[in-house]
């Protein structure tokens, strides 16, 4: 009466993993659906699907995503495949590659940056391939 199957992680697509603010983790974090992080981050970040990170957010180290919305810290390399949104609170430092970029008045934005369509992202495996190369 009150089975309930297991949902694939496709199923998950469009819910969101979080952590919370005052969570600290210090290492990798592989997603294939999307990601809320107001805690902090030190390590990598790899992602099918999106990440915000929160006003309370903190990321130290490399971010391979599809879309992005930063409100808080980063520091490192972000790869944004379609759409990155800064939003007017947030503190971007080191190198920024997307499709896309949207940056608010009052941003901190010191990185260097490059915009390409069709970007090549680096997946788990290791192999680059284009983002429609991902849709197929």
């Amino acid at each position: 009466m009150f089975d309930k199957k297991p949902k694939s992680y496709t199923d998950l697509l469009g819910k969101t993993n979080r952590i919370v603010e005052g969570t600290a983790i210090k290492g990798d974090i592989l997603s294939h659906a999307d990601f809320r992080l107001d805690g902090e981050l030190i390590g990598n970040f790899n992602s099918n699907g999106k990440i915000v990170i929160g006003p309370a957010g903190i990321v130290k180290g490399d971010i391979i995503c599809k879309n992005a919305d930063i409100e808080g810290r980063f520091h490192g390399k972000i790869q944004v495949a379609e759409i990155l949104n800064v939003k007017s609170k947030a503190s971007i430092h080191g190198e920024v590659v997307c499709g896309k970029l949207s940056v608010e008045p009052g941003a901190e934005f010191s990185a260097s940056c490059i915009m390409k369509p069709n970007l090549k992202l680096i997946p788990n495996d290791g192999q680059p391939r284009t983002e429609q190369a991902q849709q197929q």
